[in-house]
């Protein structure tokens, strides 16, 4: 078992005695500014950590949650989810005075480094773990320190922390059977980021209900979730010998795309080709046509994760220890983008 670093053996490696370092820690008076990030960074580079219980017995907060995004910072831009998602979080934590610390990180070995770095400063009293891999390796790292932390997003694939999720399986085949409702036997997806686990547990629905309803043909693309890309594999598919009746973005700025794409090769929504997305949103309602939309309470998702990181300090929700937590189930928004496809001999 690896010995916990402790305040004493920071203080022996920078040479200072054991308050200085403490004052260095815990941003109190009483130490320089240079001496107080040297401190800091050995804190980091040796894997110190608060020790929790203490912090517990002292009742001192930071005030803050955090929230590290590693995925380009132009998506908080471009993608409505992610606002509507911190609105909400934002909202539920406004009674408490509580701030959201965001920062927008390369990848998840920055993102690791960035939770390390604030639990070891105290700069925040919890995080919100989002975009969960099937794999992740933040999840035992957060274990270790016992930062608190919800995950927004599972069931399943975090360890011993708590999620809040919605279920893509049901509603993956609530969109498949609407589409073979409609008659659509050629149906593409185009996904988000291979290896996050809302987008393997949509494939695999994806997979499960186009070959449990007959389809003639199916594939999914993967891409980043942005517009150039939803773009690029729009043009890939409708190029193609084969092509979609169908197709099905897993965000809604993709889905955008793909109409603005259709329009230009001369493909009639929803003639002959109908388009849906992911996460309805107000460009899903200007575009034209409208876009038929899954839709979630992205808001109430924001505010039911952020009340149960709150509980968490307090390890109280109506008396229970806080556990995982399934939001309010998708719905169908239906729209002019989507009908029975009039030219079913177009790409056979």
């Amino acid at each position: 078992m690896t010995k916990r670093v402790t305040i004493t053996d920071i203080a022996r490696r920078a040479g200072l005695s054991k308050g200085a370092v403490s004052y260095a820690l815990n941003g109190q008076p009483g130490v320089s500014e240079s001496t107080r990030q040297r401190v800091l960074q050995m804190a980091l580079e040796m894997g110190w950590h608060p020790n929790s219980a203490a912090k517990a017995l002292s009742g001192a907060r930071a005030g803050a949650f955090g929230l590290v995004l590693a995925r380009p910072a132009s998506t908080l831009g471009v993608e409505p989810f992610f606002m509507k998602l911190i609105s909400g979080m934002e909202s539920a934590m406004a009674s408490s005075q509580t701030a959201l610390l965001l920062q927008v990180v390369a990848d998840h070995d920055a993102e690791i480094a960035t939770y390390r770095r604030w639990w070891a400063e105290r700069r925040v009293d919890g995080v919100f773990l989002i975009d969960l891999e099937v794999h992740d390796k933040r999840v035992p790292v957060l274990e270790e320190l016992k930062l608190p932390a919800m995950v927004v997003g599972g069931p399943g694939n975090h360890g011993t922390l708590p999620g809040v999720w919605i279920d893509d399986t049901s509603a993956m085949v609530m969109v498949m059977e609407y589409l073979a409702a409609l008659r659509h036997r050629r149906i593409a997806r185009v996904a988000g980021v291979p290896g996050m686990l809302h987008t393997e547990v949509r494939k695999e629905a994806f997979d499960e209900v186009s070959a449990r309803i007959g389809l003639a043909w199916s594939t999914t693309i993967n891409t980043d979730y942005s517009p150039e890309e939803g773009a690029q594999a729009t043009r890939r598919l409708l190029s193609a010998s084969t092509r979609p009746t169908a197709i099905v973005y897993d965000n809604d700025v993709m889905a955008v795309a793909g109409v603005s794409v259709a329009h230009e090769m001369g493909v009639d929504v929803p003639g002959d080709l109908s388009i849906m997305a992911w996460d309805d949103s107000v460009l899903c309602e200007i575009v034209h046509p409208p876009i038929t939309a899954v839709s979630r309470d992205i808001t109430g998702y924001g505010v039911h994760v952020a009340e149960r990181l709150l509980a968490l300090l307090d390890d109280d929700l109506d008396g229970q220890a806080v556990r995982d937590f399934e939001g309010v189930p998708p719905r169908l928004v239906v729209r002019g983008s989507t009908a029975r496809p009039v030219r079913s001999s177009v790409g056979a």
